[in-house]
């Protein structure tokens, strides 16, 4: 399903005068989702700064960097919310920036967003430019910011942050930089749970690297193309040696699992505490049953019915996207990254809303895309990016002013 051959990768593929023109084009698109959100904020008399800072789980993230873990909130119906179930990267670093420079906490997240979002969106570009060539890398890029929910990746969230090292991670995998992989892994797994993905994606790269070792090829960088040929100061990365790749697999899961060890100790629990604090937010994993049922309600009248035909509609897109990304052969450590990704947001019992930012993290369901946008001329499409980008930010300046991202 996918080649392990070697992918000739230019000198200095990733640097940032390579990728500015892919940057310049993203700081334009959030420019703009910026200036639609300020625009509406003040037509309804709200504080758009408020709104990208200090709502939902913006609030968590700034009481556990001021005052560490320990906080909880007891609904009336039971359930019990706790700040545990935040992971810690994320207020590590909104307490470093309160702690070295004037700034809030609130405002030191909205920094980290704004500067984990250039560092994802680099990251985007990197691992597609790899695979297929420049004008892919800014395609993709630009596909990513685009996306209706696209205003999440300036809030002070931990998505972006999160987007940032997985890409990064997954883009040192594919050119066979193990330790930076693992190193990286690691660290997403100390922002959101869903840094399983990247685990998932080092080792079974892994795995399969020395699988390949006593083949007559040698276990070499992911690519697709194999007929790339070499250009002006290529270079072939070297072979890294078996104790380098375990140590990369085994540094990957340390992040995720030293927290959740932690966490569960914290409530007394022991190793799985944390799903306890999970069940807490009504947080679980039921293979998208709860979901189903979700979906399923909203046909109980016509209006409501209009949107459960467009979630189902979404959903297949989505799977679709998928097909055509296996089918496109991407590398084995994208896939099974995006595969994860997919799954525990389609497939877990969380709040139904939140599922849309769930999924911005998985962007190598946007190279197929991508590369449709590389197959047109670059005034159309840069018509086309253009008209998702004016429609991306009046969406979510509209929905950010309303139910927003919980």
């Amino acid at each position: 399903m996918t080649d392990l051959e070697t992918r000739v990768v230019p000198s200095g593929s990733v640097t940032l005068r390579r990728a500015a023109p892919a940057l310049l084009g993203y700081a334009a698109v959030r420019a703009l989702g910026l200036l639609a959100l300020a625009l509406w904020s003040a037509a309804r008399d709200k504080n758009a700064y408020t709104l990208l800072t200090a709502r939902w789980d913006a609030l968590w993230y700034t009481r556990v960097a001021e005052l560490g873990y320990g906080y909880e909130v007891r609904l009336p119906n039971g359930d019990v919310h706790s700040n545990l179930a935040f992971f810690p990267l994320l207020p590590w670093l909104e307490r470093f920036l309160h702690a070295a420079t004037p700034l809030s906490y609130g405002d030191a997240g909205f920094v980290v967003s704004l500067l984990a979002s250039l560092a994802a969106a680099w990251g985007i570009y990197a691992v597609a430019d790899h695979v297929y060539g420049r004008r892919a890398g800014v395609c993709a890029v630009l596909v990513w910011a685009v996306l209706p929910v696209g205003i999440v990746q300036s809030m002070a969230y931990s998505e972006s942050l999160f987007t940032a090292l997985a890409a990064w991670s997954l883009y040192a995998v594919v050119t066979g930089r193990w330790v930076t992989a693992g190193a990286l892994a690691s660290l997403s797994g100390l922002t959101r749970p869903v840094g399983l993905a990247v685990v998932a994606a080092v080792w079974t790269a892994g795995v399969a690297s020395l699988l390949r070792d006593g083949e007559a090829r040698p276990a070499v960088p992911f690519a697709r193309n194999r007929s790339t040929a070499p250009g002006p100061g290529a270079r072939t990365p070297e072979r890294a040696s078996k104790a380098t790749r375990v140590l990369g697999m085994l540094l990957a899961p340390l992040g995720a699992a030293g927290y959740v060890l932690w966490a569960g100790h914290r409530t007394g629990r022991g190793p799985l505490g944390y799903l306890d604090v999970q069940a807490g937010w009504r947080n679980g994993f039921d293979g998208g049953y709860a979901f189903a049922r979700f979906v399923a309600a909203k046909f109980t009248s016509f209006p409501s019915a209009l949107a459960g035909l467009g979630l189902i509609v979404g959903v297949a897109l989505l799977l679709w996207l998928y097909v055509v990304c296996v089918r496109q052969r991407q590398p084995l450590p994208l896939l099974v990254y995006a595969g994860v990704v997919l799954a525990l947001a389609l497939c877990a019992s969380s709040y139904f809303g939140s599922k849309p930012r769930l999924l911005l993290p998985a962007f190598p369901l946007l190279l197929p895309p991508a590369l449709a946008l590389t197959r047109l001329r670059t005034s159309r499409s840069a018509l086309v990016v253009g008209c998702l980008a004016v429609a991306s930010a009046v969406y979510g300046a509209w929905w950010l002013n309303g139910s927003g991202p919980p």
